[in-house]
């Protein structure tokens, strides 16, 4: 679907973002109720905007300083396909030069359908291998 859209500087609702996890298939991936807390810890975001609907979102986490991650990028499907998700990557990477006073680090995880956005914009596999651990609460 071709239309007009536009990108703006700020973190989606907790209700944007959820409609727009659960449109492409990331509906088990969060918890729900702390989400509104995590978006309000975020760095940095960016929403598309399309007829007055956020269309797409992308966010930053992150000490805000030097080191910075790409979290949350996502679509809507019917919007894919048309250069939005790199311009929400592009425009969160600028936030982020403009942002950071030295050289930033920037990473993210990719699943296999965003690779090839993230390779187009410069992001390069290393030596490093990406590990993560789910931790639970202590009661």
């Amino acid at each position: 679907m071709v239309s007009t859209w536009f990108l703006v500087d700020r973190m989606p609702t907790p209700d944007e973002h959820r409609r727009l996890a659960e449109a492409v298939g990331w509906g088990e991936a969060f918890d729900w109720d702390t989400l509104p807390a995590s978006l309000d810890g975020s760095t940095l975001g960016v929403v598309a905007v399309s007829g007055g609907h956020t269309i797409g979102m992308g966010r930053v986490v992150g000490d805000g300083v030097k080191y910075f991650a790409v979290q949350d990028l996502a679509i809507d499907p019917h919007f894919q396909r048309a250069g939005l998700g790199r311009a929400v990557l592009d425009r969160l990477l600028l936030l982020i030069a403009e942002r950071a006073p030295s050289p930033a680090s920037v990473t993210l995880f990719a699943s296999t359908a965003g690779e090839s956005l993230y390779e187009a914009a410069g992001f390069l596999r290393s030596d490093m291998v990406g590990m993560f651990q789910n931790i639970d609460p202590k009661p």
